[in-house]
């Protein structure tokens, strides 16, 4: 490992496309409609929607490509960050929703009366996104340590992750349990008072989104080059020999673990406003099975490589369902089988063996 881990052709290169992808609301704002320049506002959500994919693409990447453990649950973090956004974005429609409560329309379709305790406070902007962080990061930290504490690891630890994230899709499906049941939040009007729907407030958005996962990566970066990053890639390589001079793994495990769950959370919070939507499909098996395709696509323990993992493979699945819809499951899963057998180190791993070829010849 070396303590730049990124070259300078690849610094130029992030700069270059955080300054192109910084330029798409810009040119969605400045031109009109039919213009050469104009840039569709379709284009910004979807751009947006695949920035908060790589994002946990990323959050991923840190504990499986750095630490060595697989996780089939991520799923359930970016959901809850997503959730605990959406209870704000619910209580600022206000009365303006199907029947003028100050409940939200599906409250008032199954006949609550008020809202529920962990409702409460929900109505400020930043409690809501204390939560953000905190749901995911106490969940994380608290199934963690019970894992980690009994060595659960391997094929293991990815089927209880699984098995996490399924619980959780099945709770929050209940119309009981106050999170909209199979339609979840959405319809949203407001956020901070400016209007969710005006031009302006989604250029916002994407470049907060922006902001974020340029900031995660270089918070990524710092880990892995740090003395901390090779203690985790020591537990990902040789855990037992790790022991052996003196570490406790369990202790490194669970704050890589916890903060990949946080930034995991964080993505589905700038998810939420730029989709409109969050449902329980969010917590889905698959969604946490795709996220690892997004990350060995694009090449796992590189940081950068699960960030184009996860543009490439949703940007070819925004297509590929428009035109082939029943056929993208088998699509993906050929795609991941490709991958693994011919490109291991993904995306990524294949332009720099390309570079070194063209530079031995």
């Amino acid at each position: 490992m070396t303590t730049s881990l990124f070259s300078r052709p690849a610094w130029a290169g992030i700069v270059v496309c955080a300054a192109l992808l910084a330029l798409l609301p810009i040119l969605n704002l400045s031109f009109a409609p039919g213009h050469a320049l104009h840039i569709s506002s379709y284009t910004v959500a979807l751009i947006g929607k695949f920035m908060c994919y790589a994002m946990a693409a990323l959050a991923l990447d840190l504990v499986w490509g750095y630490t060595g453990i697989l996780s089939l649950g991520h799923g359930v973090f970016f959901a809850l960050g997503g959730y605990a956004h959406g209870m704000y974005l619910m209580r600022a429609i206000g009365k303006d929703g199907v029947y003028q409560s100050n409940l939200p329309d599906f409250m008032v379709f199954l006949d609550w009366k008020a809202y529920p305790w962990y409702w409460s406070f929900t109505d400020s902007f930043w409690y809501c996104m204390a939560l953000v962080v905190l749901v995911p990061g106490v969940l994380a930290f608290v199934f963690g340590y019970f894992a980690f504490r009994s060595r659960i690891k391997g094929v293991y630890f990815s089927i209880i992750t699984q098995a996490m994230t399924f619980a959780f899709m099945l709770l929050f499906f209940r119309n009981n349990t106050g999170f909209g049941g199979n339609n979840g939040f959405t319809d949203f009007k407001r956020i901070l008072g400016f209007s969710i729907t005006e031009p302006t407030t989604k250029a916002a958005l994407y470049i907060i989104t922006l902001a974020a996962l340029f900031g995660a990566l270089l918070l990524c970066r710092w880990i892995v080059t740090s003395k901390l990053g090779r203690v985790l890639q020591g537990v990902r390589d040789a855990e037992s020999r790790l022991m052996f001079i003196g570490y406790n793994p369990l202790w490194f495990k669970l704050f890589v673990w916890t903060l990949s769950a946080v930034l995991c959370g964080i993505a589905g919070a700038l998810y939420v406003p730029q989709v409109g939507i969050i449902n329980p499909s969010e917590m889905s098996p698959g969604n946490s099975i795709e996220m690892v395709i997004w990350a060995a696509v694009g090449g796992r323990g590189s940081l950068l490589g699960p960030i184009i993992g996860a543009f490439s493979v949703n940007g070819l699945k925004s297509w590929f369902t428009a035109a082939f819809p029943d056929l993208w499951l088998y699509a993906l899963g050929l795609i991941f089988i490709l991958v693994t057998l011919f490109m291991p180190q993904g995306i990524l791993g294949l332009t720099r063996k390309f570079q070194k070829t063209r530079e031995a010849a």
